[in-house]
């Protein structure tokens, strides 16, 4: 059985460990979206708005989708967006 302890520490492993290594930081990397995603819509797109639209995104999936892995991006992304938002991005 899986416990919310097991998925809160699996997306804290993954978001200071193997995705932060694999793609940089993620503040960086929220920003860099957030002007692509700017551009495209013609509207302001900030860093916690990307990660607010990919706990969305991965909510949407777990609609259709018995994943487990679903619910740790959305712990992780959350965790992203307030540690952005507290940091004034």
């Amino acid at each position: 059985m899986v416990t919310r302890e097991d998925i809160l520490r699996t997306a804290g492993e993954l978001i200071t460990g193997d995705r932060q290594r694999t793609y940089g930081s993620a503040k960086a990397s929220h920003a860099t979206i957030a002007g692509m995603w700017s551009a495209y819509l013609g509207v302001d797109v900030t860093e916690v708005d990307v990660a607010a639209m990919m706990v969305l995104l991965k909510v949407s999936r777990s609609r259709s989708s018995d994943h487990s892995d679903n619910w740790v991006d959305v712990c992780g992304y959350a965790a992203i967006a307030g540690e952005l938002e507290a940091s004034g991005g």
